[in-house]
């Protein structure tokens, strides 16, 4: 589990097809604790250390093996070299949960549709359809691993804004964002697990009271 507060950008040193899907490796300046087989969050996406980090003075390089569903489904697919993503180490029992209940498995991918600079900075998303019922306003939504608040949401034109702040802007991939990219999306785990209930089991728990 995650709280979409990311603790660091990194750029992908190299992606090699494997006999699984590939290969990635991801360098960063981070000085976080890393051990094989944690779950790390890369731009949304759960992937475990798939061996021991290497680190020098200034970097740090981790390797995650990445199976073709992931590689079909979510944006890891269309990486390349020098590609951005943002990381996230898994919460302990003792993580101030800052952001909300991320658990990395990406639902869809999205599209950016319009990006929006300046003091109110606010990037309007596309996502699947079959998501929308998932995102409500003011409610929670994990855009590339960020934990956001949703700002707007479009039911008839099938998109969502969120806004955001300097901090973000700095401090992840979303300031890189633009126009036709696409990104990997997440709703809120709360939300999900209600409109399921209501969808399959509501009618008939009624039914039998």
């Amino acid at each position: 589990m995650f709280t979409g507060l990311v603790q660091a950008k990194g750029r992908v040193a190299s992606i090699e097809p494997s006999p699984a899907g590939a290969r990635l490796v991801v360098e960063a300046g981070w000085d976080a604790r890393l051990e094989t087989g944690d779950s790390i969050s890369v731009s949304g996406c759960c992937l475990t250390l798939a061996a021991p980090a290497q680190r020098d003075a200034d970097s740090v390089s981790m390797a995650f093996d990445v199976v073709r569903e992931s590689l079909s489904k979510t944006t890891l697919g269309s990486l390349g070299v020098g590609s951005a993503v943002n990381l996230e180490t898994s919460c302990t029992p003792d993580t101030v949960l800052g952001g909300h209940i991320v658990q990395g498995h990406v639902e869809g991918v999205g599209a950016f549709e319009r990006v929006r600079t300046g003091d109110d900075w606010r990037i309007t998303v596309r996502p699947p359809a079959e998501l929308m019922v998932c995102i409500t306003p003011k409610g929670s939504i994990t855009i590339d691993g960020v934990s956001l608040t949703i700002a707007g949401v479009d039911v008839d034109g099938g998109t969502f804004d969120v806004a955001l702040i300097p901090t973000t802007l700095e401090a992840t991939t979303l300031g890189e964002a633009s126009e036709g990219g696409t990104c990997n999306l997440e709703t809120d785990i709360l939300a999900r697990t209600v409109i399921h209930y209501a969808r399959h089991y509501a009618a008939s728990a009624q039914a039998t009271d």
